[in-house]
């Protein structure tokens, strides 16, 4: 299943507009009508160990030589599911059609994609909303539990 914005479904990363970083999404499901709303970037580093070759370079010079070098790949973005567990439950017991997977917006750096994460999920409601929504805390510093709704 791939993920859809704005009615157009999103199979490539070429499809993304020009210096995205990443996306905020929405997951629902259908037969509970439950969503989750999460942040997902497109590339991450990944620490790659040196080859003899590449050791080699470092020869004679005096200080520490590096292990690893660092390469930009791109993240699991096609087949991620978020990180709530209810939500990954589901996925792995019902039929894939039971499921939406929706971008909501795209960001370009690391704090927008916080910030715009941060302001949707308090918009939505998420925490005041536990029969609409899998998400059980904002930030890691707001949680369900704590509202005695």
């Amino acid at each position: 299943m791939n993920w859809i914005y704005k009615k157009e479904e999103i199979e490539d990363i070429s499809q993304f507009p020009d210096n995205t970083y990443g996306f905020i999404y929405k997951i629902t499901h259908f037969p509970t009508n439950k969503s989750y709303i999460g942040k997902k970037v497109l590339f991450h580093n990944k620490k790659i160990k040196l080859t003899k070759k590449e050791l080699a370079l470092y020869e004679g010079v005096s200080g520490r030589r590096p292990s690893y070098k660092l390469a930009i790949v791109e993240s699991d973005w096609k087949k991620y599911w978020g990180s709530n567990k209810p939500l990954q439950e589901l996925v792995k017991s019902e039929p894939i059609e039971n499921f939406k997977k929706e971008i909501l917006l795209f960001c370009s750096s690391k704090k927008l994609l916080t910030y715009f994460e941060t302001q949707t999920l308090f918009v939505y409601r998420v925490l005041e909303e536990p029969d609409l929504y899998f998400n059980d805390n904002i930030l890691g510093k707001f949680y369900r539990k704590d509202f005695d709704i």
